[in-house]
């Protein structure tokens, strides 16, 4: 079949196997040109399907040489319909680390289920026995309390009162206003249900309590600060809330592993192209004139740049770990530049539609979302037809399939 893709929303409803295998290959081919990371052997990322969580697997495996097990929650092929992209992403991860003799692992189920949990766990006890790293890296829009079974659902809104800013249409790059409205009490509780910390420390503590988290293990979760110019939205709102109890759980946590060497952390990012990201309204256009500054001045990255960074001169450059005054990594230190910010703030206040394109990368954005799925992606010819259920990615095949 001839697979394009099918919008809804912020999200494609199809993805193309040998685009989203492209790009693990291509992330890949960056991480074996840098040098070797000396750090963990032993690796379970929670949520590894796309993004930060994908880097991780890629730069963990190929970076590190680590063997490596990943969580998440994804669709498989049928016969007329493609798998989600984060399937095809780990197949091609998995198959071209096979051909390098190292071991990785996607297990597929929700991974807020106690379930999957259990699951995950025995089978790190058979394969690892015990874990190095782990990295929590879930991005989910709710979740189901694993006791109560109530379904908790996450809000993007503002607390206190109505925020007004700037917004695009990734589409069709019209620019424009959107007025977010305050949450609720029970919105606000709720979004910290599903994306604070309380999954990770579960994670942990069942972790820890089938003797599966080695002496010295470190354990980390993905963050963000962002502009100072979003604050009354972003920190000030119901995410930055729950951003504070991620970060105040790694606090408990760290003190729970320090008695075993080990320690845990919040690793602040910079804003990048994801499917979260993209929902937010006032986001892409931040993140639009962003890439643009940060190109022009040379200190741009993408996932696989920060992820490896993160490894390699952060996590595991010497014996202490760099952290910010509350006890966070930092990668964002790029972005958040002071130059950086001022342009961005000068262009912020002048973009509209008929400026866009000059002062803001809105054509690469739109490229970059479309290459979440698998589509726009240099060296593949769309037009060919795909089996969606093939196995595409038996390891002898992958290079001749992407060549």
């Amino acid at each position: 079949m001839i697979i394009a893709p099918a919008m809804r929303g912020y999200i494609s409803t199809t993805a193309h196997p040998v685009g989203c295998a492209l790009q693990v290959q291509q992330q890949r081919q960056f991480v074996e040109r840098q040098p070797f990371v000396e750090g963990a052997r032993r690796v379970l990322v929670i949520g590894g399907s796309m993004g930060y969580g994908l880097a991780t697997c890629i730069v963990s495996t190929f970076g590190m040489k680590a063997d490596t097990i990943t969580v998440c929650l994804e669709r498989e092929p049928m016969a007329e319909r493609p798998a989600s992209a984060g399937w095809y992403h780990n197949r091609a991860w998995q198959s071209l680390a096979a051909r390098e003799g190292r071991h990785a692992e996607t297990l597929f189920g929700d991974a807020f289920s106690e379930e999957t949990k259990r699951r995950t766990i025995l089978r790190v006890k058979e394969q690892f026995g015990q874990l190095d790293l782990i990295v929590y890296s879930l991005a989910a829009p709710r979740r189901s309390d694993p006791l109560t079974g109530q379904v908790y659902t996450s809000v993007l809104k503002t607390i206190g009162e109505p925020y007004t800013n700037k917004t695009v249409h990734i589409h069709t790059g019209e620019v424009g206003s959107v007025t977010l409205q305050p949450a609720t009490a029970e919105e606000i509780a709720e979004t910290v249900q599903v994306m604070g910390g309380s999954d990770w420390e579960e994670w942990v503590e069942q972790l820890e309590a089938a003797d599966a988290i080695a002496q010295g293990a470190v354990t980390l979760a993905y963050s963000y600060v962002g502009t100072p110019l979003f604050q009354e939205f972003y920190r000030g709102g119901t995410i930055g809330r729950a951003k504070d109890h991620l970060e105040a759980t790694a606090h408990q946590l760290d003190a729970r592993l320090t008695a075993s060497g080990g320690r845990a952390y919040t690793a602040v990012m910079k804003a990048l192209i994801t499917q979260s990201s993209a929902a937010i309204p006032i986001s892409p256009l931040y993140t639009m004139l962003l890439f643009r500054i940060m190109r022009e001045q040379n200190v741009h990255e993408g996932c696989i740049e920060q992820v490896y960074r993160l490894m390699s001169e952060r996590l595991y450059a010497g014996e202490t770990v760099p952290v910010d005054d509350q006890g966070r990594i930092r990668l964002d230190e790029k972005e958040l530049l002071p130059e950086i910010q001022e342009e961005l703030l000068r262009r912020w206040s002048i973009v509209e539609t008929s400026n866009l394109e000059e002062l803001a990368d809105f054509e690469e954005y739109r490229r970059q979302f479309m290459n979440l799925f698998g589509f726009a992606v240099d060296g593949v010819d769309y037009e060919a037809d795909v089996d969606p259920a093939l196995e595409l990615f038996a390891a002898e095949e992958v290079e001749s399939s992407l060549s």
